[in-house]
C-alpha cells in the first residue's frame, strides 16, 4: 500500500509552528532564524517529506525543464548530441522531456505544442523540418526555442539554431580525396534531409569544381525516400552501387556514415575491394565508423559540441541573456577506407 505523502501541513503540526513558517524555512528564506531552519529541514528529512515539483513550478514560473525534439531515437548520430544536452542541464539542474518527430513537420509541431502545454522553459529541435506554413503557430507559444542542425529555414526572430558547417565538411571530404589523385568522385545523397544534403552537395560541387574537374551529372545520386523512416539509410549502398560504379568512378563522398557504411557493405557482398577498387568517405564520424572494416574515412561533426552551444545558448535565454547562433566547423578524420588512385 501507498503511503500517504507528507505535506507542509504535517510538517509545521509536528513542529508547532505556522505553515507558512515551514514553507519559507525549506526555501532556505532569511526571514527565518537559522536554528528553526535547521531544525524544520531535519524534520522534513526524517518524516520523508518530497517537495511538490508542479506546486512549485506553478508558484516561480518555472518548470526547471527542457523539451528536446528529435527526429529518431534509432539514429546513431543523435546519442552524443543528447549527451552533450544532458551535461549542460544537469550541472544547471533541468530535466530534459524527449519526443521524437520522425522527420514529419506536423509530427514535430505537436510535440512542441504538447512540451509548450506541459510548460516547459524551452524546446531543442534537432534536425528541424518545420517549414513557413508553421511558423505562426511557432511564434504564438512565445516559448525560447533552439534548433540544432535545423533542416529548415525558421526566421531568426522566432528562433535560435546552432549547426555544422555542411558546406565545408563536404570540401574537406572531396579536396583530400582529390589529393589521392582521383578526379571520377561521386556524391551519394539523400532526399530526407534536404538542406544539409544540399549544402553537402554544393561543397562536393565547388571542390570538383575548383580542382579544374568537370562534373558529370551521372556521378551524382540523391536517393529518393520518404521523411520517416532513418532506417533507409542502411539500404541506399545496395540499391545504388552499380549505377555508381558503370558511370567510371573510383571514389565515392556519401551524405552521411550510414549511407557510406552501406556501400561498404554493398562493396562485400559483391566482391568489390574497399578502398582497392573504389575509396569511399562518409560524414558524422558515428562511433560505428571507427568499427567496420575497412575503418570509415569520415567528417567529423563535433556532435557532443552541439548539444553543449544549443543547451547554454538555451540557458542564457532563459536568463534573458544576448544569444548569438552558432556556425561549427567540421574535421575530417583519416582512416582506411580511402587510397591513393592507381593508374
Amino acid at each position: 500500500m501507498r503511503r500517504d505523502e507528507v505535506s507542509i501541513a504535517d510538517i509545521a503540526r509536528v513542529a508547532g509552528v505556522s505553515h507558512t513558517t515551514v514553507s519559507r524555512a525549506l526555501r532556505e528564506s532569511p526571514l527565518i532564524s537559522i536554528d528553526t531552519r535547521a531544525y524544520i529541514q531535519r524534520l522534513a528529512r526524517e518524516m520523508g517529506y518530497t517537495p511538490n515539483a508542479i506546486a512549485r513550478s506553478l508558484q516561480q514560473q518555472q518548470t526547471s525543464t527542457l523539451g528536446l525534439v528529435i527526429s529518431s531515437i534509432a539514429d546513431p548520430f543523435l546519442a552524443d548530441v543528447v549527451k552533450g544536452v544532458e551535461e549542460v542541464a544537469r550541472v544547471a539542474k533541468f530535466s530534459i522531456l524527449l519526443g521524437t518527430s520522425h522527420n514529419d513537420p506536423e509530427q514535430e509541431m505537436a510535440v512542441i505544442e504538447t512540451f509548450h502545454q506541459r510548460r516547459v522553459d524551452g524546446i531543442l529541435i534537432e534536425s528541424s523540418r518545420i517549414t513557413p506554413s508553421y511558423n505562426d503557430r511557432l511564434a504564438a507559444l512565445r516559448i525560447p526555442t533552439v534548433l540544432i542542425n535545423s533542416q529548415a529555414d525558421v526566421p531568426s526572430d522566432i528562433v535560435h539554431w546552432v549547426s555544422v558547417d555542411d558546406y565545408r565538411g563536404a570540401q574537406l571530404a572531396v579536396e583530400h580525396v582529390l589529393q589521392l589523385g582521383h578526379r571520377c568522385i561521386g556524391y551519394l545523397g539523400v532526399s530526407n534531409r534536404p538542406r544539409s544534403n544540399r549544402h553537402r552537395l554544393r561543397g562536393y560541387q565547388d571542390a570538383l569544381t575548383a580542382a579544374g574537374v568537370s562534373l558529370r551529372d551521372e556521378w551524382v545520386i540523391v536517393a529518393p525516400g520518404t521523411e520517416t523512416l532513418h532506417e533507409e539509410d542502411v539500404t541506399v549502398g545496395q540499391t545504388w552501387l552499380f549505377d555508381l560504379l558503370n558511370t567510371g568512378i573510383t571514389a565515392v563522398f556519401c551524405y552521411n556514415d550510414m549511407v557510406a557504411i552501406s556501400l561498404l557493405m554493398a562493396c562485400h557482398t559483391h566482391g568489390i575491394a574497399v578502398p582497392q577498387q573504389l575509396s569511399i568517405v562518409g560524414f558524422d564520424d558515428i562511433a560505428l565508423a571507427s568499427c567496420v572494416a575497412p575503418t570509415l574515412t569520415t567528417v567529423q561533426q563535433p556532435k557532443v559540441q552541439l548539444g553543449h552551444i544549443a543547451t547554454q545558448m538555451m540557458l542564457d535565454l532563459l536568463r534573458m541573456e544576448p544569444v548569438e547562433n552558432h556556425i561549427l566547423s567540421p574535421t575530417l578524420i583519416v582512416r582506411a577506407s580511402i587510397a591513393p588512385l592507381v593508374v
